[in-house]
């Protein structure tokens, strides 16, 4: 829940566990009744059981009552809830199993007497009609009676679902062989069919609820991961205690082979950290002082000492968890197609049966044949595989992402991804390694100690990635007090030192752009800021400071894996024109946009535009937060941060443009097998419905069909499992 409360103006989402849904068109329904009331906003998924309603003015148990109104149940989706609904799960999965074999024991003896049917004898080998009633009635109305109940709630809701076609298929077919057999009447019954029909749903809920469990296996893995008990300092001795109990600020040990507990800083220690299960990045990652590490990771051969930073669902991994539990919950575009047919599917197929019924009986004048007819019309139309299409794929989808490091926020983004036709890359942090160092200083006036000295002192009041660079390379230096500093976005710094003006910053800003030593370094790709002196009689240049910041190894391959996606890639910077042409030369980039500040890249980004192609962006999600509001697609590359998670569609863990590849692979997979699914269940329906009119489709045939083809949906979804991220080529 995103609010603790849903008070009195208060807007708020909460999740909930969903049970009773069977079909898409329960689903369907429940999700207009939720929108229909003041206050809600819902999202019902119902491959996930779940429903996120955004609440204003009214708290969740106005939810939970209208939900139970609506012929279903809900609770608040807490902690225990994943627990709960696994027990319960197994506890109904076992009991459906054993009704299942129940009616098998009860069906088999009616089937099997279909074999001896054909032929002159044939009748000689029928069961008596009172055994075949006495071994129908029980799988009728005792294994069958979650139909009867489920129809029941959804006609007092107001709709109908997959209940209503099998309860009324069936109940017609057994109440015909009932009169049949209580008025000794010359006709043959179809004891046989109704029983069969059952049992083959049954089969068929029990297979695809095991398939369906399967879909949720990224988030069960993921929860699994995080360790229970943690190693804490507490009064100068080591305690385990349970991760639960612990706060931001507590020291912990995290000894070789063991999994970090919480998020954390190190304190002590050197080690290398698997954080595979975050980034997808086989190779460990190293850690000492000062580094991050991040809950559920795998620690190396050393030991770390590390100060806990976030905990519970503080932590990136709870974040993780959550954004791909909202991620599978919510829906792709490409889904309101079927939902607005599931709507009124129910409805047209009883219309359709009814007009086989009469067709039938007016034209051959034979009611038994006329209505196995339309038995198989009922049966065969169940609209679940068309339900289960978008969302299981949905759900395999974005698990495969979180396992490869790719956040998805949601289903649309995930959609559009696929459809990306110009991608806006920032330079810093993007392309290159985002941990700039200062290569060069060369000094016009006064001794290299003095001027880093002053550019040091400047550059300690701001947060730029270049400061950090100019910051590490006076580590030795003692710096002066810096007073009326000002920080000039996109520009540099100022400020005064020991009475006396300084900047530091851009050559365009200083006017001394065209120095030979400037444009030779900016040349050769590097950044160049120039130190000078401000006075009344104009600004002196003290110094030239040059910052590498090398090509991510995999840029070049991306970049390349991208164009042959038909894909055009366009790089924004706000470095000089020299600098962003050496560096996109090396990334093997034609076009980019030198110069271009801050707050002017989100104007880049729609100037890309054209009204048909999909523009995103990459960048790092907190200072291209504009860029990434602007584009249609947004990418955040290395989400050490909850910022970066918050800001982008797409978030890439590993802070490799190579994600970025993987990502728009995902997309298309995904749709791809969402585009199979609803093939395949409209097919099914398109071919199935008019051969079961025409008398060409045996209930029994039918219900094993109909049966099948949720589960060859969710099957169709788990092949997405195949898709694994693009191999890196670093050489």
């Amino acid at each position: 829940m995103e609010a603790a409360d849903a008070g009195e103006g208060c807007v708020s989402v909460v999740e909930f566990s969903i049970s009773g849904m069977t079909c898409a068109a329960c689903s369907t329904r429940l999700e207009k009744v939720l929108n229909r009331q003041q206050g809600m906003q819902a999202n019902v998924n119902l491959a996930a059981e779940r429903a996120r309603v955004r609440l204003s003015g009214v708290g969740p148990e106005a939810v939970i009552a209208v939900v139970a109104k609506a012929g279903f149940s809900a609770a608040v989706v807490d902690a225990g809830t994943r627990d709960r609904e696994k027990a319960e799960k197994r506890r109904v999965y076992r009991r459906e199993v054993q009704r299942f074999w129940i009616a098998v024991a009860l069906s088999l003896p009616l089937v099997a007497q279909m074999a001896f049917m054909f032929g002159e004898a044939g009748h000689a080998h029928e069961l008596p009609r009172w055994w075949q009633l006495a071994l129908a009635t029980p799988v009728q109305f005792w294994i069958g009676w979650r139909f009867y109940e489920g129809a029941y709630k959804a006609l007092r809701g107001g709709g109908a679902n997959m209940d209503v076609l099998v309860a009324l298929g069936t109940s017609m077919a057994w109440g015909f062989s009932t009169a049949v057999t209580v008025l000794g009447l010359d006709q043959h019954v179809y004891f046989e069919g109704g029983a069969a029909v059952i049992t083959l749903v049954l089969l068929g809920k029990l297979l695809e609820a095991r398939a369906k469990s399967q879909t949720s296996a990224a988030i069960e893995s993921l929860i699994r991961l995080q360790p229970k008990m943690a190693r804490v300092e507490r009064a100068g001795a080591w305690q385990e205690i349970a991760v639960d109990a612990l706060m931001p600020g507590d020291v912990f040990l995290v000894r070789p082979g063991e999994s970090v507990p919480v998020d954390g800083v190190v304190l002590d220690g050197e080690s290398g950290v698997d954080e595979a299960m975050l980034t997808g990045e086989s190779m460990p990652v190293s850690k000492r002082l000062g580094d991050a590490v991040f809950a559920a990771t795998a620690n190396g051969a050393g030991a770390l000492r590390c100060q806990a930073t976030g905990v519970g669902e503080q932590t990136l991994l709870a974040g993780i968890i959550r954004l791909v539990g909202e991620a599978q919950g919510s829906k792709a575009p490409v889904q309101r197609l079927a939902d607005r047919i599931a709507g009124i599917f129910v409805p047209v197929v009883c219309a359709l049966a009814l007009a086989t019924l009469v067709a039938w009986w007016g034209v051959g004048g034979e009611f038994a044949q006329a209505l196995v007819n339309a038995v198989a019309v009922l049966v065969i139309a169940c609209p679940c595989a068309l339900g289960l299409a978008t969302p299981t794929a949905i759900m395999v989808g974005t698990g495969q992402g979180a396992r490869a490091g790719i956040l998805v926020r949601n289903a649309e983004a995930l959609e559009r991804a696929e459809k990306i036709g110009v991608l806006a890359l920032d330079k810093t942090g993007t392309l290159t390694c985002g941990k700039p160092v200062l290569s060069e200083l060369l000094v016009r006036k006064g001794e290299d100690v003095a001027a880093l000295r002053l550019a040091a002192a400047l550059e300690s009041r701001s947060e730029h990635p270049l400061a950090r660079a100019v910051l590490a390379a006076a580590t030795t230096v003692d710096l002066p007090e810096v007073k009326n500093f000002r920080a000039l976005t996109g520009l540099g710094v100022a400020g005064e030192i020991e009475d006396r003006e300084y900047r530091l910053g851009a050559p365009n800003w200083l006017g001394v752009s065209d120095d030979p030593d400037i444009l030779r370094l900016q040349q050769a790709g590097k950044t160049v800021i120039a130190l000078q002196e401000v006075s009344a009689a104009g600004g002196q240049l003290l110094a030239i400071l040059a910052i590498a910041d090398a090509l991510r190894p995999t840029s070049r391959q991306a970049v390349a894996l991208l164009k042959q996606r038909g894909i055009r890639v366009v790089m924004l910077t706000g470095d000089n024109a020299a600098t962003a042409a050496a560096i996109a030369a090396q990334a093997d980039i034609d076009e980019f946009r030198a110069g271009i500040l801050p707050a002017d890249k989100a104007a880049a980004v729609n100037a890309l535009k054209d009204g048909k192609t999909v523009v995103a962006m990459v960048g790092d999600g907190i200072n291209d937060a504009p860029a990434l509001a602007a584009a249609d697609v947004s990418f955040a590359i290395g989400a050490g941060s909850d910022a970066a998670i918050e800001v982008a569609d797409l978030t890439l863990i590993r802070s490799d443009l190579l994600g970025v590849v993987d990502a728009i692979g995902l997309s298309a997979a995904t749709l791809g097998k969402i585009r199979q699914n609803l093939f395949f269940a409209f097919i099914y329906n398109v071919l199935g419905i008019p051969l079961a009119a025409m008398g060409l489709l045996n209930p029994v045939v039918a219900g094993a069909a109909m049966a099948m083809s949720s589960v060859s949906v969710v099957s169709n979804s788990l092949l997405l499992k195949r898709w694994h991220p693009q191999e890196k080529n670093t050489g």
